[in-house]
């Protein structure tokens, strides 16, 4: 019987071990003895200021390093403990000492109190992570018989996706539970609005905007959090999370800033200047406010935009760039070339097409890529040292 209540677990155990293909121990010297893999499934609760606490796991991966250097036959350490990236590696070092009969493999668990033996054998998410392949492919065979397909990545991306879907996953409870809180002061069902929310499968419950990348902007986004923020304040709600979404996204910006002000060159070119492709609109473009804070630093800036003539704009999208950089008419460059020949280095805001992305190649300028946070040399290949 299982020392703890999960709804199926005991039926399972109990025709495991009667058939034969379950034993437990409390001696892992008897554990491991005939043993090519050990899954380390040991808690990591928070420390007092919010770390997270390794003595188990490092007492544990101590205990199998003593009987390691007894063995003969590697051994496959596969962590399933949630842990912080890294963390593998250095026990790895510190504990294991680089044992080459000791290979590290990441396995996080994706089960939820309740529900762990559906979600064990229908997994909504399957993660390998190491860098010796046999090792990786034979954890992977473990979950031979499940459906779907495991993801195999590297060893600390496999510590940092638990990490990442246990966060989304308190982000849309939050987010959730302030738009009730919101509904419910003015009257309006909140189940209704979030019902219909989730009908939108194409940019609400997908992968459209989960991609990291440069800050938003454009005449919607910010506007809306502004009054939404604002109007619940009115109201007495308060809504923290929805509170702290324009602060992350300045955060972010003020991320980018830096790193173009790190890079060593002065002469700066720009590619995309709207808020996002496929438009001339500039209002509230992250791009816009970039630019006012490297040039007023000194660089010296160039801006190609495909899709943005100055004297084709007009209204509130020409007055805010005018607002926010009166010179811009010197800065925009018609031809993509002309700021290549210029830049001793490209920022990227935007996704280039084919064929001006093969010029920008040719041309050997070394790009750093706001839209995914690739620092490039010459090529995609090459990154910049």
């Amino acid at each position: 019987m299982a020392p703890f209540f999960e709804p199926g677990l005991d039926v399972i155990v109990r025709d495991a071990v009667a058939a034969g293909r379950l034993t437990a121990t409390t001696s892992l010297a008897e554990g491991l003895r005939e043993a090519s893999i050990a899954l380390v499934c040991v808690g990591t609760p928070s420390d007092r200021n919010g770390n997270l606490s390794l003595e188990q796991l490092r007492r544990v991966s101590e205990e199998i390093a003593a009987l390691v250097a007894e063995r003969k036959q590697p051994l496959i350490v596969a962590i399933r403990s949630t842990v912080w990236p890294g963390t593998s590696e250095e026990l790895y070092s510190s504990v294991f000492h680089n044992s080459p009969l000791v290979k590290m493999v990441g396995n996080p668990e994706f089960l939820r109190e309740g529900t762990a033996v559906r979600d064990f054998l229908e997994p909504s998410l399957l993660v390998v992570g190491g860098e010796d392949a046999d090792s990786v492919r034979r954890v992977t065979a473990l979950y031979a018989g499940l459906p779907g397909e495991a993801c195999i990545v590297a060893l600390r991306t496999a510590e940092t996706i638990k990490y990442t879907c246990n966060a989304f996953h308190a982000l849309k409870i939050a987010f959730a539970n302030e738009v009730g809180a919101l509904c419910d002061r003015l009257d309006i069902p909140a189940n209704q609005v979030m019902d219909t929310l989730c009908q939108d499968v194409k940019l609400n419950i997908s992968k459209a905007y989960l991609k990291p990348g440069f800050a938003f902007g454009g005449s919607c986004l910010p506007k809306d959090l502004r009054a939404l923020t604002y109007r619940a304040a009115r109201l007495d709600v308060g809504l923290p999370l929805l509170g702290s979404i324009l602060p992350s996204n300045e955060e972010h910006l003020r991320r980018a800033t830096r790193a173009v002000l790190d890079l060593p060159a002065r002469k700066i070119g720009v590619y995309g200047l709207t808020f996002k492709e496929d438009t001339d609109d500039v209002r509230e473009s992250p791009v816009v406010t970039l630019l006012e804070q490297i040039i007023g630093k000194g660089r010296d800036v160039r801006v190609f935009d495909p899709h943005l003539v100055l004297d084709k704009i007009y209204g509130s999208n020409q007055d805010f760039l005018l607002a926010a950089i009166p010179h811009i008419g010197k800065l925009l460059c018609r031809d993509l070339a002309a700021v290549l020949e210029h830049a001793e280095c490209l920022l990227l805001t935007q996704r280039p097409s084919a064929s001006e992305r093969a010029l920008i190649e040719s041309s050997q300028v070394p790009i750093l890529d706001l839209t995914g946070w690739r620092l490039l040399a010459k090529s995609p290949a090459e990154p910049v040292a």
